[in-house]
């Protein structure tokens, strides 16, 4: 079988009916905290940097049915020259599309330095058969994707089957080597704080390279409390094993504002270092607009129109 690395001092493999370290989530404690972090202010020297960073860790995204080449031609396009007015805007960090898309997306992204990402085991649903999921994660690396978005079975782990869980992460992740997995947990679907933080867990226990909160498909699911709960999983973890695992909040990020704060979470929970495309991303498209609405206002001192940006 394939091997996971270390685990954290404490933390049992998940073949018994609880992860023993995980302990319980303080709701309230981790709602009031990430609401006063929200709350903070920054300069408006700061803001404009915030601002940046946030462009180059999206990922934009897009996984519909009516994808074609031209549609992620035009997002991979966008990805390496969001503002066609302003070249001090950067590229972002990656576009992910469908495995069928990636060739698209790389040809297009070619030396700019733009991640192509895709997704696989039966995404967004996790509902397939181990194999048929290793052999996806396989072939999309084969395909030439540079990071792969992989989802859990939510309903074995609501079952409480956590091994079964745990051993698709480690066997999706022997497959894929070296290219980044990041794994989707859907905490829409798993109903409490504490599922979260264990789900996090097992993850990373797992060899997740990544942490994301969701597909994208339901319509909230990183709130900054979710958000909070996963990035202190990733805390602890390195505070035990000095391994450093990212971190991509995805749905319900859609304006400049809540990007602000959730880089506020991130400086206050895990430091300057996690302040990098390598270890943060976003996935909200939808965000990536209004990002460069603020940009132009900060740099301007007036807003520009919707209009004068490319629709995602």
């Amino acid at each position: 079988m394939a091997q996971a690395p270390a685990l954290p001092t404490g933390f049992e493999l998940p073949l018994e009916p609880r992860l023993p370290r995980i302990g319980s989530v303080d709701q309230v404690a981790v709602e009031a905290r990430a609401t006063d972090l929200s709350r903070r202010s920054i300069k408006r020297e700061a803001k404009l940097f915030a601002l940046d960073l946030a462009v180059r860790m999206m990922d934009l995204t897009t996984l519909e049915g009516a994808d074609t080449p031209g549609k992620v031609a035009a997002l991979a396009s966008k990805a390496v020259r969001p503002d066609p007015s302003d070249a001090s805007v950067p590229s972002v960090a990656a576009v992910c599309v469908y495995p069928n898309l990636v060739q698209t997306a790389r040809e297009r992204v070619a030396g700019s330095g733009v991640k192509v990402a895709s997704v696989a085991t039966a995404f967004p649903s996790g509902q397939s058969p181990t194999d048929l999921k290793v052999a996806e994660a396989r072939r999309v690396v084969e395909l030439g994707a540079d990071e792969v978005d992989m989802v859990i079975d939510r309903g074995a782990f609501l079952a409480g089957r956590y091994a079964k869980v745990y051993d698709e992460i480690v066997q999706v992740k022997e497959a894929v080597a070296e290219t980044h997995l990041k794994v989707i947990l859907e905490v829409g679907e798993l109903g409490t704080y504490d599922n979260v933080r264990r789900a996090s867990l097992l993850a990373i226990a797992a060899g997740a390279d990544f942490i994301k909160t969701s597909t994208g498909k339901l319509s909230s699911s990183a709130t900054l409390p979710v958000t909070l709960v996963m990035l202190e999983a990733i805390r602890d973890v390195f505070e035990e094993t000095g391994r450093r695992v990212g971190m991509k909040p995805a749905g319900g990020i859609r304006n400049a504002k809540q990007a602000v704060q959730t880089l506020v979470l991130v400086h206050e929970t895990l430091g300057l270092d996690w302040l990098t495309p390598d270890l943060f991303r976003f996935g909200a498209s939808s965000l990536l607009n209004d990002v460069l609405m603020q940009i132009r206002k900060e740099k301007t001192g007036r807003y520009q129109s919707p209009e004068y940006f490319t629709i995602d």
